[in-house]
């Protein structure tokens, strides 16, 4: 697995674009993304000198296995991952190939199953879905750093 990594030219250590991209095609592969998302954010901290906080380094972990998850269940053929850092926030991009936009069932705990999406958007500072020319993109946002004021958004995990 080849993963490119990036940095924007500009601004201080924690301004810069940080990146990583990969293609997944097999569901071994959902397993091999959460470990790419825990060493990016590894790496993040003791190359680049980001901090990193251990409720985004779980809720990333979390974020990707979701939606990549999701990608090789729903969507026929390869995703695409993408994990970026800009403005203290790590934004977690899965492409795959499924033009029709996952909707989020409401919350019901009498149901197996079904809940990643829920779980997804209730952890991530934002969610975004994206049709694409082909497929769609999801795009999720997660805080680096906790909350520092401790109210009671602290409590989640981004």
């Amino acid at each position: 697995m080849d993963v490119p990594v990036g940095e924007g030219a500009h601004g201080s250590r924690a301004d810069r674009l940080v990146m990583a991209a990969v293609a997944f095609e097999g569901s071994e592969d959902i397993a091999e993304a959460r470990r790419l998302a825990r060493s990016f954010l590894t790496d993040l901290q003791q190359v680049h000198g980001v901090p990193v906080s251990d409720r985004a380094m779980g809720g990333v972990q979390l974020v990707v296995s979701e939606l990549v998850t999701n990608a090789q269940k729903y969507a026929p053929g390869p995703c695409l991952l993408t994990l970026e850092v800009n403005e203290g926030v790590v934004e977690v991009s899965v492409w795959d190939s499924e033009p029709c936009l996952p909707i989020a069932q409401g919350a019901d705990p009498g149901r197996v199953g079904q809940h990643g999406l829920e779980i997804v958007m209730a952890v991530c500072r934002s969610f975004e879905m994206h049709r694409e020319p082909v497929g769609k993109r999801i795009v999720a946002a997660v805080a680096l750093a906790d909350d520092p004021v401790g109210d009671e958004a602290s409590d989640q995990v981004c």
